[in-house]
């Protein structure tokens, strides 16, 4: 009983996400980012995508965020117009916004090789919750899992 008196019947309901719907979009097949070479070291880059959508692969609708991309360049930068193309693949593509920012790091470390590098997506409400999720590379090790 809760403290009220009401007594609750929780029952254990089926998964309504399935594992097809956690592996969608993670083989798509996205265009080459290029880059161009670092004359600098020492030295952060940022760049925003204010605009960023993509689609939930359970539902259908469209997810609204903020992408954040900071990196620390060693021999090579990533070109703006060819990034912009990239993340735009996504638009249409059923991916949670987990693996969304998780693939963008794998993408932005395979085709520029920084020093260090960070993805953030600030993603707007659905249903009154907000998420965000942050990648890094090179990534912790993690402990295992008991």
């Amino acid at each position: 009983m809760s403290s009220s008196g009401t007594r609750y019947n929780i029952r254990m309901a089926k998964p309504r996400y399935k594992p097809e719907h956690a592996a969608a979009g993670l083989d798509a097949k996205f265009p080459e980012i290029e880059t161009w070479p670092n004359q600098f070291p020492g030295y952060e880059i940022v760049i925003d995508d204010p605009e960023f959508t993509s689609v939930c692969p359970k539902t259908g609708l469209p997810d609204f965020g903020v992408l954040t991309i900071r990196y620390m360049p060693e021999r090579s930068c990533l070109e703006l117009k060819s990034l912009k193309e990239y993340l735009h693949c996504y638009r249409n593509l059923g991916i949670f916004q987990e693996n969304i920012v998780n693939c963008v790091l794998r993408d932005v470390v395979r085709w520029a090789k920084p020093v260090w590098a960070e993805v953030k997506g600030d993603f707007r409400p659905r249903g009154g919750i907000s998420t965000t999720v942050v990648a890094r590379w090179p990534r912790v090790k993690s402990s295992k899992r008991g």
